[in-house]
């Protein structure tokens, strides 16, 4: 049977792959021939190969009463955390579906990675009892559909740091128990396995650590251990997937002991916000690159996005958000409009190609 009657499969399959990420659930409720085609590893190559692939923002961010009687970013209740997704190319922001589970709202300091194309949320303190979640929580964008996923092992873990490789795997280390000990512990999650497996230990505990995913390697970076509590290092560890062992310890990457949740890693280097200033990571040194704007000082979020650095910030505690993009090349900044709806504080994110 032919995917388009009249057309050659490769052309209707060059069709196909045009679709908006939106449509992937309509698209394959249409006939099982067409479900087929867009769940396949090969679907998502091909839109990559033809650069059709969607390059989009995913965040756990606040939601925004529209209609406040009190100062909206001001009030002293706990926010209620949803997905947003935003297209910087477009300019579009949407809410995704909420996790049916959830109905209070997703996790305060849950963390949320992009794997292929699927969105994985992780962990995080119930809004409610405020106890640490093992959770996992997996989103299609081709079946526009909630799974949920086998939970973290080892026990509740909080501010561990997580990425992945945006293919299948998600990577998890560090953090803290329910006792408040730092962890050197790490693991790795097959989405599509729906399995966990253990990592060698890291050299050091490291709570409230960064991880990035960057050729090859999963990076840790910063932290502290249960002694220091709030204190950070300087130093940075790297696992290296292909030989599955921990590199060397970096003693001082980081230039001054600081938190580094904003560290993002680019195609060369990795990028962060760091005393009013985007600052670029190339061995052996931190360089900087452009200061920040005015609006953004308090910058919540940070991402590459096609040769330039998305930075998601206010200009104050408690005021809204806004997001500007640096331009890499010419170092100059950008206002990317967002509506009243989609100024909440971000907690996490993370970058996506659909």
């Amino acid at each position: 049977m032919a995917l388009i009657p009249g057309l050659p499969d490769d052309l209707a399959r060059d069709c196909l792959i045009r679709i908006s990420y939106d449509q992937f659930a309509a698209v394959s409720s249409v006939c099982k021939l067409w479900k087929s085609q867009i769940t396949l590893p090969e679907f998502r190559r091909l839109r990559m190969l033809y650069g059709h692939c969607q390059k989009v923002i995913v965040m756990v961010q606040a939601l925004v009463d529209p209609n406040p009687t009190v100062s909206v970013f001001k009030c002293s209740a706990v926010p209620v955390y949803r997905l947003t997704l935003c297209d910087p190319g477009t300019g579009n922001w949407c809410e995704l579906p909420p996790v049916p589970e959830l109905s209070t709202g997703l996790p305060m300091f849950c963390q949320v990675v992009g794997v292929g194309s699927d969105l994985v949320v992780l962990g995080g303190w119930d809004p409610m009892t405020w106890k640490a979640s093992q959770s996992v929580y997996v989103y299609s964008f081709v079946s526009s559909e909630w799974r949920r996923g086998n939970d973290m092992p080892d026990g509740p873990r909080t501010f561990f740091g997580c990425a992945s490789d945006f293919d299948r795997t998600v990577y998890v280390a560090g953090g803290h128990d329910d006792e408040k000990n730092a962890l050197r512990s790490a693991m790795a999650y097959d989405v599509a396995r729906d399995t966990w497996v253990q990592l060698p230990d890291m050299d050091r505990e490291r709570d409230e650590c960064k991880a990035v995913f960057c050729r090859g390697q999963f990076h840790v970076i910063g932290g502290y251990s249960t002694e220091m509590q709030g204190r950070f290092e300087r130093s940075a560890e790297a696992f290296d997937v292909a030989t599955w062992r921990w590199k060397a310890t970096e003693e001082e990457f980081l230039e001054e002991a600081t938190c580094p949740r904003n560290c993002v890693a680019g195609d060369e280097a990795m990028y962060m916000c760091r005393s009013g200033d985007i600052v670029r990571h190339r061995d052996p040194t931190w360089q900087t690159v452009s200061k920040l704007p005015a609006e953004v000082r308090n910058a919540a979020y940070v991402t590459t996005w096609q040769g330039s650095l998305i930075v998601i910030g206010s200009a104050g505690f408690g005021e809204p958000h806004m997001v500007y993009i640096l331009d890499l090349e010419k170092k100059n900044w950008r206002k990317l409009e967002s509506p009243f709806e989609f100024s909440g504080h971000v907690q996490s994110g993370c970058y996506m190609e659909i």
